[in-house]
């Protein structure tokens, strides 16, 4: 079995972390900003990355499901691969249920979500305010959460590396040159 994922992970996984942590920075920024054309095309623009998120978490949990991941080491504690195990499952189900969430919450609020600007999609719900304001909090709350599992994520990967001295951190990055 290999020791790295394939470079279609690492591409993945690279994109939508990127995706990802451009969104949650404008996520943060645009919140408090009072309503102007600029700020409706950064929730334009975000809508747009978030969909775009979905769609790429979609292949990405597809060629998962097709492609065997490498092996955890074997002297890591099975309380240590379940964290893991469980870590990857929340952060997968994160990267669904959020832009779901902000899909909706547009939807409540009455606000389409165009595609690029191109691609309408289907409001999820009818227009109900009070609804719409509490998928905002949930969309919130999940923001958060995903925040505090990326640390996690980072921190063991970064743990891993420097402590444990394995190859958890090196196996999903880029190799340059030959093997």
């Amino acid at each position: 079995m290999t020791q790295h994922y394939t470079r279609t992970a690492k591409g993945l996984h690279w994109l939508i972390a990127l995706l990802m942590l451009g969104l949650l920075g404008l996520g943060f920024y645009m919140q408090d900003l009072p309503l102007s054309p600029q700020k409706l095309q950064l929730y334009a623009w975000h809508k747009w990355a978030g969909v775009s998120v979905f769609l790429l978490v979609l292949v990405r949990l597809g060629w998962h499901l097709t492609h065997q991941p490498p092996v955890l080491p074997a002297g890591m504690p099975g309380l240590q691969q379940q964290a893991a195990q469980a870590t990857h499952g929340l952060l997968y189900l994160l990267m669904l249920a959020i832009p779901l969430s902000g899909w909706l919450m547009s939807s409540a609020k009455g606000f389409q979500t165009v595609w690029f600007g191109i691609l309408p999609l289907p409001d999820l719900l009818a227009k109900d305010v009070a609804l719409g304001e509490q998928l905002a909090t949930l969309h919130m709350g999940l923001n958060l959460l995903l925040v505090a599992l990326l640390l996690a994520h980072v921190g063991a990967s970064l743990k891993h590396h420097f402590i444990d001295r394995d190859d958890i951190l090196l196996r999903m990055l880029p190799r340059f040159g030959k093997a």
